[in-house]
């Protein structure tokens, strides 16, 4: 752990969630084969295209309509109607299908069981910090068993722009009713939750779990997400 400016009064902790609480990476593939098999089910075997196909829709949707990629649910809900429609299904047909492809996405996208130290940890954060979580994806902490733990969770898109725009840290501030600078923001992604609460004027504690150089200091770097504990002492 690495403390490169000095930390000021904390009344909030902010998670990413999304490779800070957990690796998303198995998740992602379950929720997406999830989604693949909810199409095989619903189309016709000649119409069955493999993951490749829907994630390229899905990216030149993000190219036509960039404004879509702030809030990644329905961008992927419009890019699998993009490709059903591109498929020869009709646009209320195309509709419904992907509803449903979405729905099964979804489903297992938010199944998600956080290690039990994990959860110690947020328990004993929760103690004396209030703990909210902001995040550019749609993982859900009501399904995470986290609700109890939690004041409330920002996401991208229903919520603002996604991270590193300083949207959802402002909205945070302005519900928690505390200044920004009392927020210490706690993620993965130096691009998006460094810089976004930087530039939000929140703190900023970067889980590095590369060891990157970098160009813009957080002000605390930390390699595991356990380093968090000695924000519960005194």
């Amino acid at each position: 752990m690495q403390f490169f400016k000095t930390i000021q009064r904390i009344s909030a902790l902010s998670f990413d969630l999304d490779d800070t609480l957990y690796n998303n990476a198995p998740v992602l593939l379950a929720a997406e084969q999830a989604m693949l098999q909810s199409l095989q089910q619903q189309l016709k075997p000649e119409l069955h295209r493999p993951l490749d196909y829907w994630s390229q829709l899905r990216w030149q949707l993000g190219q036509q309509t960039p404004e879509i990629r702030h809030d990644i649910g329905r961008w992927r809900l419009l890019g699998i109607e993009a490709g059903l429609i591109q498929l020869g299904l009709a646009e209320c047909e195309a509709g419904e299908i992907a509803d449903r492809a979405y729905q099964a996405f979804w489903q297992a996208r938010t199944t998600i069981t956080l290690a039990p130290e994990v959860h110690q940890l947020l328990e004993q954060l929760a103690n004396r910090f209030q703990l909210i979580a902001i995040t550019n994806g749609n993982a859900c902490i009501q399904r995470m068993g986290l609700g109890d733990l939690f004041q409330f969770s920002l996401q991208a898109g229903p919520d603002g722009k996604m991270k590193p725009f300083p949207d959802l840290f402002l909205a945070a501030a302005k519900r928690l009713q505390v200044a920004p600078q009392q927020i210490l923001h706690i993620g993965d992604s130096h691009r998006a939750d460094v810089m976004g609460a930087l530039t939000a004027g929140c703190q900023a504690a970067w889980l590095d779990h590369h060891q990157k150089p970098i160009s813009v200091l957080p002000h605390i770097r930390i390699t595991k997400i356990q380093d968090t504990h000695f924000l519960t002492r005194g």
